[in-house]
């Protein structure tokens, strides 16, 4: 077995220790402190847990001596105009690195911000895949510290990130560059406390399948199997906890964890094409959230792979990190699973319920395995064009 594993981020990790970061040697002098446009989080009320955060963050970065450039703008899908817009700020306000806090889509759009403040051109002009220019990073990013106010992308601790183009209907990631890894991370379990459980539930599954399909991947290693199956394990002991009572703390570290471990399995290896399905789905609705989507081709997906006979005694062992002491089939896997869907209240997603036909089927499964072609190699079996119809109309309800 051969891999290369890099993991430049420091990070700080427990709960209160949004409060260390003002003791941090922070990597510049001026910052774009960049957050979510706060829409969703007004309503759910994640937003004034989110600003006393920010308050706090402030302080901390006063005390440090920094001064920062305030933009509340990213969407909960975040878009190339984001990215650009937030961009041309931080070089007008010569900010010389970011703070990206809020959840994976203000990491995500961190990162590509972080890019574009120092590249010339278009965002879109760097995505490596579907109508992307695919043009290396040149330019080093500025540096990125990344606070994570939600529990399930783990892009605080890895070198990539997701970007929509709501013109051509795509979502693909992007990445390449090592200063694309923040160089500082922090992960409070506190700034969790008032996500609401069908939030907390969505991000929390994202979390389980980034492990998941990191320990299934056609190439996974023995660092990515330890994070993959640690991070199944803090999902298993936390997250239905966390849905039914926000505010128990202990669960809210355990799927924490397993949010950051999940960032450290993609650090180490690539994610399988389930994540591409799922793309195809939150780029053509937007409102769909991505662990949503995840839920709703779960079930699905790794019954498909699970009859292809692929990696079986890999499933038996997912199923005993998800608290299935006696599992001695890869059928026990997705028992598992669906009662810890059942567990959460999310097993009733419909993708009907976003506007999504049957007769969309075919359209999103070629736009899943162009956008996405770089995620369908790592399939341990791969997927025809009439497999990838199949799980999205065994999906659909």
């Amino acid at each position: 077995m051969k891999f290369t594993f890099q993991t430049p981020t420091r990070l700080i990790f427990g709960s209160g220790r949004l409060d260390a970061l003002g003791d941090e040697k922070l990597p510049g002098k001026k910052a774009l402190l960049l957050t979510s446009r706060g829409k969703s989080a007004e309503r759910t009320g994640a937003l004034e847990r989110t600003m006393k955060a920010l308050e706090r963050t402030m302080k901390a970065l006063e005390r440090a001596g920094a001064q920062y450039v305030y933009c509340p703008m990213v969407e909960s899908n975040p878009v190339v105009d984001n990215v650009m817009k937030a961009a041309l700020a931080a070089r007008e306000a010569e900010c010389d690195f970011v703070i990206a806090l809020g959840g994976g889509s203000v990491m995500d759009c961190g990162k590509a911000v972080a890019m574009m403040a120092t590249n010339p051109g278009d965002f879109w002009d760097y995505v490596p895949q579907g109508t992307g220019g695919r043009k290396r990073i040149e330019i080093a990013p500025l540096p990125i510290v990344a606070i994570s106010t939600t529990a399930g992308t783990g892009s605080e601790v890895d070198g990539g990130g997701v970007i929509s183009n709501p013109e051509t209907k795509e979502k693909i990631g992007f990445g390449g560059h090592p200063g694309l890894y923040p160089v500082l991370a922090v992960v409070d379990p506190e700034l969790t406390l008032s996500v609401p459980p069908k939030l907390t539930a969505y991000q929390g599954f994202d979390a389980l399948f980034h492990a998941v399909e990191g320990y299934l991947t056609k190439r996974p290693n023995y660092m990515s199997d330890m994070f993959a199956l640690e991070a199944v394990r803090h999902i298993a002991s936390g997250l239905a906890r966390a849905v039914k009572d926000g505010h128990d703390l202990e669960a809210r570290e355990h799927v924490s964890i397993a949010n950051t471990l999940g960032g450290y399995v993609m650090a180490c290896c690539r994610l399988t094409s389930q994540h591409a399905l799922e793309h195809a789905l939150s780029g053509e609705c937007p409102e769909m959230q991505h662990g949503a989507g995840l839920i709703m081709l779960s079930i699905a997906y790794f019954s498909h792979m699970i009859k292809t006979g692929a990696n079986s005694m890999r499933f038996i062992e997912l199923a005993h990190a998800l608290g299935v002491k006696d599992a001695v089939h890869p059928d026990d896997f997705l028992r598992a699973l669906h009662d810890l869907q059942i567990a959460c209240g999310v097993a009733d997603l419909k993708m009907s319920d976003y506007g999504i036909t049957r007769d969309d089927i075919p359209k999103l499964a070629a736009k899943a395995r162009s956008v996405g072609a770089a995620l369908f190699e790592q399939d341990a079996v791969a997927l025809t064009f009439e497999d990838t119809v199949s799980i999205l109309d065994s999906a659909w309800r």
